[in-house]
């Protein structure tokens, strides 16, 4: 011991103490011009240069680090600060040696990244964040360059707030995918060394596929790959099994499609793996439950994703399981009791059956459980209560039925307890309002009784969500409630289908509120003036009052506030519609009393997507400005009002992003604009029942996603449109009572190259005009989509909105007799109706090759010769109408085998003999 101490003496005291050495001038100088380009009022500006002071060392300077003997700087941290500057200062890249580079968390007002001049200089840079910086436009090619980059963040945060099954993503900057990477071999293709990939919110969508196999190719050291929410499309390439290092896979929020690949088992440092919210399908591979490393598996919102729960090993290191919105399907397994260490455990997919095991009642460590499962049976278990500390507890879209036990109570740490749309029933058990840590309380959709007073929750301080909607329940309010403030924290409250017939006074001191729905309740009379007064400057997602007996506004139409989804439908209000002059991206004020629309309410639709109004006692013209300031719309119905004029021509050439026009049942004159331009994203348009001249605007030709094609029942004088089969996705038209002429397959037409094969089509109406000629074989050989169903449609035709909302679309047409208004059109609908016109000849055989047909019109014509017994291949065929022709012949036997005919109209012809008595025809004797 006596002879270390000596050496280390000796070694001490020779040692020569090296003076540091002072940031050079040229680096100080660079320092301070980058200081002064930030805002000095902004964000944490004095704490963050407080010790750069000219004259001063910069190698002390908070955030700045020194290296080597030459006195430059080689790490600049400015990060998390919220500093704002009007873009990158180039004096930046005077600090060459720079190695470590942080910005992120700062705001550079959506300013551009140098392109020409800038990243190249930073040749030593290994770690660079810019991530949360608010910057657009394309990411510099530049970047590509610094060959001995380990860390890339150029991400965007984005934050998920869950409210019932809806879900309110938030960002970190001004815009969606504000940079974007067209050409990412570019980007990284000198980029071997790099072992962290950050790029979160980078649109990376003009790169298709290619995506994965350049990260495979050029990028052999990756172990962090953190990629969402870039519109990625495509599967995951085989080329990625190479990339062994991985440690952690987030591709969540993309268009990802294919199965997951079993290959990722092997990767044997894997902890992480984040695919929810794609579009992957097939079997999920069981054996990457087995992996020994792996933390956190997320599969939700992969309705295509299929598989079933293993039976898992007592070494797993899972901590995290998510499976929502999958297809996963079978029994919850008992060996779900080996994941000792799972904290956050979401069994969300409807196709879990059976009864939940007991063993997830000795899950100690669990902080969150979510469960669904159409065919679980039972009630909540008892076990429940020895989950002392779940935080989160959702049981929804389940199988579950009877009363929640109290036992629940115990649960005091639980921040959010969602029961709901399953078969639970009796009443709101008051043990609930124990849970004093409640932020979020859903108990929606289910078979909840009793009356329930809204200020018995005021034990709950810290609600934010409170959900009690569609049960049957009575809500009502404590006689004091108008002096409680009993919600100082409530975001969100729904109501709907509560029996309410008041106002609720509660709202009066709801500072926070920013989603109400009071909708299908028996509320009449004004609403509140007060309101108007307490929501004023608020920012609304969604204030839904429809469905009540509301008879006035009791405001200014023009409302104070902003709205995302403002629904006002199925009410009794008057005067003229309001508007929120803060804007909203959703308006519904369907079948009303509104009488007309304020001066200048366009001015504020600048950000409206949809604007219903229909069946209302509007008049008067639509205002040409409408297509100058609101030029996100992309749903407008006016239907079934009294409007008057000529269509403006704006709406159909100005609307770049209009898929939906509904005009129907009004009063509009004139012809029709034909200067529709290419780009044209119409899918539906329905201007039947006016009073419409003229031709049908040729320049249609240029909505090439049209599905919906209905001018029925107005003034137009053409020809049949065999140009319309130009459009591949039209699948219904309707041009019943207009007077149109001459012959389906005009030779005029069908000589200059186009067939007049309409290969989506599924309703065809021209009822009542002046067709003639004769029914052509070929034109019904070319009605494919009536020959063999696709199975990848969705059953009903409608477009999706935000927060859920669907918009149905509609059509006029004749089925079985009866002119019917069909509301939510299925796609498995296929009619074919050319009634009332001219046309003679005898029936082609080739109808019978539409097996797909439900219902044909072809009564009030001239047709001639026997009824074709190829009727009888059409086995759903539910209604025939061949009456008023001049059809000669037997009525043919094959007619009674369609088992589902149950309307048949043979009247007025000419043919004899006996009706065949057997099968279905009993209905018709």
């Amino acid at each position: 011991m006596y002879i270390l101490l000596q050496v280390q003496a000796t070694t001490n005291t020779a040692r020569t103490v090296v003076p540091p050495v002072r940031c050079h001038p040229d680096q100080a100088s660079a320092l301070l011009r980058l200081k002064h380009s930030f805002n000095a009022t902004a964000g944490d500006y004095s704490t963050a240069f407080q010790s750069w002071v000219a004259g001063t060392d910069c190698c002390r300077w908070d955030g700045v680090g020194c290296g080597g003997a030459d006195g430059r700087v080689t790490s600049l941290d400015l990060g998390g600060h919220q500093l704002q500057a009007g873009s990158v200062d180039p004096a930046l890249f005077r600090l060459t040696s720079l190695k470590h580079l942080n910005l992120s968390g700062n705001d550079f007002s959506m300013s551009q990244l140098p392109v020409i001049t800038g990243f190249e200089q930073l040749t030593e840079l290994v770690h660079l964040d810019l991530s949360d910086t608010n910057i657009t436009g394309e990411v510099p090619g530049s970047i590509g360059r610094l060959t001995n980059l380990v860390y890339l963040d150029l991400s965007t945060s984005f934050y998920i707030v869950e409210y019932n099954d809806d879900e309110q993503l938030t960002f970190n900057s001004d815009s969606v995918w504000q940079l974007s990477a067209p050409n990412m071999e570019t980007l990284i293709e000198n980029l071997s060394n790099l072992e962290e990939l950050h790029m979160g919110m980078v649109d990376l969508s003009g790169n298709g596929e290619r995506w994965c196999d350049n990260i495979a190719k050029y990028t052999p050291k990756l172990q962090v790959l953190s990629l969402p929410y870039c519109s990625l499309s495509g599967p995951i390439c085989a080329s990625f099994s190479a990339l062994q290092a991985l440690t952690m896979i987030e591709l969540h929020y993309n268009h990802l499609s294919g199965s997951v690949p079993e290959f990722l088992a092997g990767f044997s440092n894997l902890t992480v793996l984040q695919l929810s919210k794609n579009k992957f399908q097939g079997s999920f591979p069981p054996i990457i439950f087995q992996h020994k490393k792996l933390r956190t598996i997320n599969l939700s919102k992969n309705p295509g994703i299929s598989g079933n729960l293993p039976n898992f090993s007592q070494d797993t290191s899972l901590e995290n399981l998510f499976l929502n919105n999958t297809n996963f399907t079978g029994t919850i397994p008992g060996s779900i009791i080996n994941l000792i260490s799972v904290k956050k455990l979401d069994l969300g997919a409807s196709g879990f059956s059976g009864s939940l095991p007991s063993s997830l009642g000795s899950l100690k460590y669990l902080d969150m459980l979510q469960l669904s499962g159409l065919q679980l049976v039972g009630t909540i278990p008892s076990w429940i209560s020895n989950l002392t500390s779940l935080t989160v507890l959702r049981i929804s879209n389940c199988g579950l039925s009877g009363p929640v036990p109290s036992s629940i109570g115990n649960l005091r740490e639980l921040t959010t307890l969602a029961l709901y749309n399953c078969n639970f029933s009796g009443t709101v058990h008051p043990q609930i309002l124990n849970l004093t840590r409640l932020q979020t309380l859903l108990l929606h959709s289910n078979n909840f009784a009793g009356t329930v007073d809204l200020t018995s929750f005021s034990k709950l301080k810290n609600l934010t969500f409170l959900n009690l909607s569609n049960n049957k329940l009575l809500v009502v309010e404590g006689k004091n409630s108008s002096s409680l403030v009993l919600f100082p924290k409530l975001q969100l409250l729904s109501l709907a289908s509560c029996s309410m017939t008041t106002f609720p006074n509660i709202l009066r001191d709801l500072p926070d509120i920013t989603s109400l729905d009071l909708s299908n309740n028996q509320i009449q009379g004004a609403i509140p003036q007060w309101a108007w007064k307490t929501w004023k400057g608020l920012q609304f997602i969604v204030l839904n009052i429809s469905h009540n007996n509301f008879t006035s506004l009791g405001s200014d139409p023009f409302l104070p506030l902003y709205v995302e989804y403002f629904d006002l439908s199925f009410n009794s209000i008057e005067g003229p519609i309001p508007i929120p002059q803060e804007g909203s991206s959703t308006l519904d004020y369907s079948s009303n009393q509104f009488s007309s629309m304020p001066l200048r309410y366009s001015t504020y639709l600048g950000e409206t997507v949809t604007f219903k109004a229909s069946k209302n006692k509007l008049s008067g013209n639509v205002p040409p400005l409408i297509c100058t300031t609101a030029r996100k719309l992309q749903l407008i119905d006016l239907s079934y009002n009294n409007l008057s004029g000529s269509i403006p021509s704006c709406l159909l050439e100005s609307f770049s992003e209009l898929q939906v026009l509904s005009l129907k049942a009004n009063k509009f004159v004139g012809k029709l604009p034909d200067i529709i331009k290419e780009g044209c994203a119409l899918e539906a348009l329905d201007l039947s029942d006016n009073s419409i001249e003229g031709k049908i605007p040729r320049s249609l030709v240029s909505c090439r996603n049209l599905e919906i094609l209905d001018i029925g029942s107005n003034q137009i004088s053409d020809s049949f449109p065999c140009w319309l089969s130009q459009l591949p996705k039209l699948q219904v038209l309707v041009l019943k009572s207009n007077k149109l002429t001459g012959q389906v397959m005009d030779p005029s037409y069908t000589g200059r190259q186009i067939s007049c094969e309409f290969p989506a089509l599924r309703i065809a109406d021209m009822a009542s005009n002046n067709l003639n000629g004769m029914l052509m074989e070929g034109w019904f050989k070319m009605l494919k989509s009536m020959m063999a169903r696709s199975d990848n449609d969705t059953l009903v035709m409608e477009n999706q909105y935000y927060h859920g909302q669907t918009y149905q679309f509609t059509a006029t047409v004749t089925y079985k007799g009866n002119d019917r208004t069909i509301s939510k059109i299925l796609r498995s609908l296929v009619l074919i109706d050319v009634s009332g016109n001219a046309f003679h000849g005898a029936i082609p055989d080739t109808i019978g090759e539409l097996v797909l047909l439900r219902g044909l019109n072809l009564s009030h014509n001239a047709l001639t010769g026997p009824i074709t017994s190829q009727f009888g291949r059409l086995d759903q065929l539910e209604s025939l109408d061949l009456s008023f022709n001049e059809l000669s012949g037997e009525i043919p036997k094959e007619l009674a085998s369609l088992n589902f005919l149950s309307t048949l109209n043979l009247s007025n012809n000419t043919l004899v003999g006996r009706i065949p008595v057997i099968s279905v025809f009993h209905i018709f004797q």
